[in-house]
């Protein structure tokens, strides 16, 4: 069988061109459309193509501040590094990567696929915290995309989330460690506070039954722990423009708020695998900003995106559907976020007898 495994991102416009940047804009808002009530596919794409007019100015400064996003090429070379790490473990398989709202588009991989002669594929989201706006959006978005495609029907499987394999705590864990070596900071002197800030969700997908906040705080206290930091701060970066309610608080409040007692801020982007917008603006120029006003100093931890061990992270992740033998063998179980024949993650709870 010809194997291929799709890398599934976000995507962002790597040119700050008008246009581009309005249509990604649209699509993002409208593959979240359900977040509102619309009374058919056309009122729902001209309320996301409203919503994509209302955000552009803004999102347009951030892109022609940093040139564009940098995410199309590290999610490229990350695709080249996972197909020589399995080239080398003996792997004949065929790396893609896709984006939910940029090109290479998921909607299109399917034809290529199926061109190539590809017979089974394996959908592999960058998402280190699995959230059901990306994660299970994109893998969903790719499964669809296949079976609307007459004549072609490949094995499929997939992998949601992945952010308690040890190999990826040891990766941020290890990255936080060496910036604050790096700048001298220590995360427990009582002038310096620590925190993480993951992206934000809106509140409805949690209450429809979501755990991406219990994720994000797992997560953290277990690269706290590894890192030895005792004392920490969650924020979320949350875009609300549709009025509804979002994850709590927010990472510029939380910022703000530690003005009186400390002098400085170390933060780390714990959603992201890629430098982006919402690193390079969001964190770097608007939260330091925030920070100033209030008289902290901000320090921001790089994405480890091109960490040499995250290609084996992935090859590792992969190697069940690769060399046939049960997931479950590496801890990978049924996933409960995408409750879909062949999805696995590491994050789904064991049944009480097992537990």
């Amino acid at each position: 069988m010809a194997t291929a495994i799709v890398l599934l991102n976000f995507g962002e416009p790597a040119d700050p061109d008008r246009e581009t940047v309005l249509e990604y804009l649209t699509r993002i808002f409208y593959d979240n459309a359900s977040l509102e009530d619309a009374e058919s596919e056309e009122e729902a794409w001209e309320r996301s193509r409203e919503l994509a007019q209302r955000r552009l100015p803004g999102l347009m400064e951030e892109y022609e501040e940093i040139g564009g996003s940098p995410l199309q090429g590290q999610a490229g070379d990350q695709a080249d590094a996972l197909e020589s790490t399995l080239a080398d473990r003996g792997h004949d398989v065929e790396i893609y990567h896709a984006m939910q709202f940029m090109e290479p588009l998921i909607d299109d991989i399917p034809a290529t696929l199926a061109d190539d002669g590809i017979d089974e594929v394996i959908a592999l989201p960058i998402y280190p915290l699995c959230g059901p706006s990306t994660t299970v959006s994109s893998i969903d978005s790719l499964e669809e995309a296949i079976d609307e495609l007459d004549d072609y029907d490949p094995a499929f499987s997939a992998v949601t989330g992945w952010h308690r394999a040890p190999t990826y705590n040891r990766i941020r864990a290890e990255s936080i460690g060496s910036f604050l070596e790096e700048h001298d900071l220590d995360p427990n002197d009582p002038d310096t506070a620590f925190v993480f800030s993951a992206h934000g969700t809106p509140m409805k997908y949690l209450d429809e039954g979501f755990r991406y906040d219990e994720y994000v705080e797992e997560h953290a206290d277990a690269v706290a722990g590894i890192v030895g930091i005792d004392d920490y701060e969650i924020g979320y970066q949350n875009h609300a423009n549709r009025g509804i309610e979002w994850t709590a608080p927010e990472t510029e409040e939380v910022v703000e708020g530690l003005g009186e007692d400390f002098e400085r801020v170390v933060v780390e982007p714990m959603s992201f695998m890629h430098e982006q917008s919402e690193t390079l603006v969001e964190l770097d120029v608007d939260l330091a900003e925030d920070a100033a006003e209030v008289g902290l100093e901000l320090y921001r931890v790089p994405v480890p995106h091109d960490d040499r061990r995250f290609p084996e992270l992935l090859a590792d992740i992969a190697e069940p559907f690769l060399s046939h033998f049960a997931p479950s063998y590496y801890q990978l179980r049924q996933c409960q976020c995408r409750d879909e024949p062949g999805t696995y993650c590491f994050n789904a709870e064991l049944p009480p007898q097992d537990a």
